[in-house]
């Protein structure tokens, strides 16, 4: 198998293009750094298709080792034949190969391994080669009887070789391809119930049959949920005659004297040997397919609920809902500062809302108050409504928002939250975070264990490693197309910043707090353990404003400078435009200094000129025009209420707007204005015909939507945009 060959096939790449990418991948080059700094290698592919590459790679090279592995220990064998060399060689899967070595493998005591230490195996063979035409099977069988071996009569002897060619049946290759195939296309997934009069969340379930090729991933994860808790009994069912007949065609040629002895064989090796393998693997095939699945709607939800757009130069109140225990405020200034901390009662049993006023009055007054932040849990209809007539009431200039508070308690009460503010209680850092997330969701979710986001589905029954691989690389990527500024990051951005990892972002924090801000990239190298391939990993994606050089508040890389500096002086610009925000006029300066039909065409001449690539040239040229342009500017602005609304108040066909909060298989919820979120299902997400909810929302998207239908007794709403 030639790698590079396969993976330009599969993704549409030329040769040379594969190779240069691979080679990047293996000198140890961070995806992010070749996604931006290496897009003339690459041509250009972006960080997802890259990390669809490197592990696509990863199995190939797996499924290579596996392949010389096998062959190496049938050859060991002494049974290795060109024929079977040049199948496991031409293997596009590592279920092919194992397959294939199923025959040698080492297995424990069978009734087959026994039977041929009976001396049977001869027997097995006239059997299978059906070569008697008359006379009977025990008296082809008397010839095996043998005492000492363990085998008293004829009726052993038949019973030893059937056994040995059952085993043969079920190890053959292209049979059992053929069967799974079968399985795959016909077969359906049954589940009943455990106790069919107890009542549970999966009653849908009991007694229903679904066709393994069409079960949508979230119906898998959900039986398999209810299997795991012991409330669904579930199992793969197919027409077992149908199977058997592909089987006895392939073993059966015509009659003989064995041909009944070969049909009970036939269905004894798909009953005993076959049908329980088969199972196990559909089985695992379809739940590996819906965890992929579910993994990459939480990674694509994780990735827009990073991206929601900062809201920045605000003062915020930050208010974490409770009953008892009271809500817990934060007074944040407008880098996030906590200025202020205290609690209020607006909810039973105390309701004390004359007291909340009085708080929320001064604060108000005091700090100059843009935003008040309140978080979706417990207690948020009660506290929202208090907060909503307070500032109806006083005509103040202030909105307020809900924010998702998922993994807010999981953050407050972690190691990193205690070591960033030990003098704080847990309610306090869990209100801290609220506001912070309205005020830089990225910067304050990545300290938050990515699946306890909260915006997928079934994520606590998948596969966890693969699930934190796909969300630490969602947040990388984020992180790094946005960038961070090296001055004030925390420990936690920094750390998923390309080349940085915990403890050099440790330093680089330490090194800030006793040698004070940096003033260049430079500075960097100065840091312990940063050498010089982890700067030219990180360096252009960490940001310095008002530093000795302006380039370095933009994503241009230090590499590049030498070629920014001469472009800016064939052009006639100053470095100092860019600390003053950009150059607006920078394509007409290009065009006048390189002539051209097209200004792509102008371009492309002073890359020439400069001795760099065209993507290269482009990304400096967008830099200089709007230097750290923050990408999550493109996405839907947070929505901020000054009203508020109670369940109580939906009526079917009302029209509202709402917040997109999570995208899952069948469907998306969005907030609108209540404590409970409604459903779009999908079919009620367009006229059209949508194959994915994804197709047409996106975490973080606002949305109009109309009321189908209201359940006041299990609190649910269900919504439609078909309008």
């Amino acid at each position: 198998m030639n790698i590079i060959e396969t993976l330009a096939g599969e993704f549409k790449l030329r040769p040379a293009q594969a190779e240069n990418t691979v080679k990047l991948i293996d000198e140890g080059n961070t995806i992010p750094f070749i996604a931006r700094y290496r897009k003339e290698v690459t041509g250009g592919l972006t960080d997802v298709v890259l990390r669809d590459i490197d592990e696509r790679l990863k199995y190939l090279r797996n499924l290579q080792e596996r392949k010389e592995e096998v062959i190496r220990l049938i050859d060991e064998q002494g049974k290795l034949t060109d024929q079977l060399k040049a199948e496991i060689e031409k293997a596009e899967v590592l279920q092919r190969v194992e397959d294939l070595y199923k025959p040698y493998k080492q297995k424990k005591a069978t009734r087959a391994s026994k039977a041929r230490e009976k001396g049977l195996e001869p027997l097995a063979m006239v059997l299978y080669a059906q070569q008697k035409k008359e006379g009977t099977p025990e008296e082809a069988a008397a010839a095996f009887v043998d005492p000492e071996k363990g085998v008293e009569t004829a009726e052993e002897a038949l019973q030893g070789a059937m056994d040995i060619i059952a085993e043969m049946i079920a190890d053959d290759a292209d049979l059992t391809k053929a069967i799974r195939e079968k399985t795959y296309a016909k077969g359906q997934i049954a589940a009943e119930a455990v106790d069919p009069e107890e009542k549970t969340v999966y009653d849908m379930y009991y007694g229903s049959s679904e066709a393994i090729a069409k079960m949508p991933n979230h119906r898998i994860l959900a039986v398999n949920r209810g299997e795991k808790e012991k409330k669904l009994k579930v199992k793969v069912t197919i027409d077992s005659e149908e199977i058997t007949s592909l089987i006895e065609k392939q073993v059966i040629r015509g009659k003989s004297i064995f041909t009944g002895l070969l049909q009970e064989t036939v269905a004894d090796a798909y009953k005993r040997l076959i049908a329980p393998s088969v199972e196990r693997e559909m089985r695992a095939l379809l739940t590996e397919r819906a965890e992929t699945d579910a993994v990459k709607v939480f990674a694509r939800n994780t990735e827009k609920l990073l991206m929601v757009p900062p809201v920045k130069g605000k003062k915020v109140i930050a208010i974490d809902p409770g009953y008892r225990t009271g809500c817990k405020v934060a007074v944040l200034g407008e880098t996030g500062k906590l200025l202020a901390y205290t609690t209020i009662y607006p909810t039973e049993p105390k309701r004390d809302v004359a007291g909340t006023e009085r708080v929320l009055t001064r604060i108000i007054d005091k700090y100059g108050i843009d935003i008040i932040v309140i978080g979706n849990g417990t207690a948020s209809r009660e506290t929202e409504e208090v907060v909503a007539n307070f500032l109806k009431k006083n005509s103040y200039p202030i909105q307020y928002t809900i924010v998702n508070e998922a993994g807010a308690s999981v953050y407050s009460a972690s190691k990193l939250a205690t070591e960033e503010y030990p003098d704080l209680d847990v309610t306090t850092r869990g209100a801290m975070s609220l506001g912070r997330r309205l005020q830089d969701p990225l910067a304050e979710l990545v300290k938050i264990d990515p699946k306890h986001i909260g915006v997928g589905q079934y994520q606590h029954d998948i596969n966890q490693k693969q699930l934190s691989t796909a969300l630490t690389n969602v947040v990388e990527d984020c992180v790094n197309r946005v960038g961070v500024d090296l001055n004030t990051a925390s420990p936690s951005l920094l750390s998923y910043i390309a080349g940085v990892n915990s403890g050099i972002a440790k330093n680089i924090v330490a090194y800030r707090e006793e040698h004070g801000r940096f003033n260049s990239r430079k500075e960097l190298m100065k840091v312990p353990k940063l050498g010089e391939k982890a700067f030219k990993q990180c360096a252009g994606f960490m940001r310095i404003a008002d530093g000795s050089e302006p380039l370095d508040s933009t994503s241009v890389h230090p590499e590049s400078y030498k070629a920014a500096e001469e472009m800016m002086a064939r052009i006639g610009i100053d470095k100092a435009d860019i600390a003053r925000g950009g150059i607006g006029d920078l394509d007409e300066k290009i065009w006048e200094a390189y002539p051209a039909k097209k200004l792509s065409d102008s371009v492309k001449k002073m890359a020439e000129d400069l001795d760099i690539g065209v993507m290269t040239l482009n990304d400096i040229i967008s830099e200089m025009k709007k230097p750290a342009r923050d990408p999550r500017e493109d996405a839907p602005p947070v929505i901020f209420r000054n009203d508020v609304r109670s369940f109580e108040d939906l009526k079917v066909d009302m029209e509202l707007t709402g917040t997109v909060r999570n995208v899952v298989d069948f469907g998306a919820f969005v907030d609108i204005g209540v404590k409970q979120d409604g459903l779009v299902h999908i079919s009620q997400l367009s006229k059209k015909y949508v194959k994915h909810p994804m197709d047409v929302v996106s975490v973080g998207d606002t949305v109009k939507v109309k009321i189908l239908s209201i359940d006041p007794e299990k609190q649910k709403i269900s919504l439609t945009m078909k309008f």
